[in-house]
């Protein structure tokens, strides 16, 4: 029976850690490395993969959706994705892998999936496997490597981290509905026009009578308000300064002092992490 070694790219840090990891510790594997592209991808994504390919020394497949975002907003009578009814990530990311592996499991291959869950997230769980010849392998929850073990790895294999992390704590969509406040502030400064995208977005689903919005509680329309962007500057601050405040500084390792705005928030990446790949 003929193996098959997959591993999921989000263009996010713990994926990116464990694809070096794995070709670290486990060189004999043939890996394939596949990304899940949406369509509504950061560009600072698309460079970093293009980095990771550089020291991988090989291709990362891009498995692209047969229906763009726009086309399932309308199938889902135009209600946008949220954390309860995260059909972007079903339809948009899971679903393409599956159709991607179905002829290998038909074929009688046996399939090996490997996801970034970390040691130190022991309440998150990996894509749900489907087929008994679909294995999903965890080996940073196996082999104890927790968020700093992933930056470590990055750094000292000279991949760093993607450039979004000085103003974004994960990956994904443009307007993913993840994203705190303070990074929906950010987008905009920095990509207008994929805040303006997703501002139209949100109007014409709030037309259609969505429930949702991007961000809980607030449209993008008031959020970009001067007063309310000065407001939400303030309040990121001062959430900074107490964390920091909060946080020990180990000499032997520095960069666990670093912080992103999911630390900064109190909450961690998973939360918002495709199950398929994981960050």
């Amino acid at each position: 029976m003929r193996e098959r070694h997959l591993l999921g790219l989000s263009g996010g840090r713990d994926s990116a850690a464990l694809a070096v990891y794995i070709r670290q510790t486990r060189p004999e594997l043939d890996i394939e490395y596949f990304f899940t592209d949406t369509g509504e991808e950061l560009p600072e994504v698309q460079d970093f993969l293009g980095r990771l390919e550089g020291f991988l020394g090989k291709p990362i497949l891009r498995l692209n959706p047969r229906r763009d975002f726009e086309f399932w907003l309308r199938e889902y009578n135009n209600f946008l994705p949220s954390p309860q009814t995260r059909w972007c990530t079903r339809q948009l990311k899971l679903a393409p892998f599956e159709e991607w592996t179905r002829p290998m499991l038909a074929a009688g291959e046996k399939v090996f999936s490997y996801v970034a869950i970390r040691s130190d997230e022991d309440y998150r769980e990996g894509y749900a496997s489907k087929h008994e010849s679909l294995k999903v392998v965890l080996p940073f929850r196996e082999e104890g490597v927790d968020k700093p073990g992933v930056i470590e790895i990055l750094e000292s294999s000279g991949v760093g981290l993607p450039e979004y992390y000085e103003w974004r704590s994960r990956s994904g969509c443009t307007f993913c509905f993840f994203q705190q406040k303070i990074e929906w502030v950010r987008l905009r400064e920095r990509h207008p026009g994929a805040f303006e995208e997703a501002k139209a977005l949100e109007k014409t689903a709030l037309d259609h009578g969505s429930p949702f919005t991007w961000t809980k509680g607030e449209p993008l329309s008031d959020l970009e308000k001067p007063t309310r962007v000065a407001a939400i500057r303030k309040e990121y601050e001062a959430r900074k300064l107490r964390a920091k405040a909060r946080r020990s500084r180990n000499p032997l390792r520095p960069w666990e002092y670093n912080m992103d705005i999911d630390d900064i928030y109190g909450v961690d990446e998973a939360d918002g992490g495709c199950n398929i790949c994981h960050k």
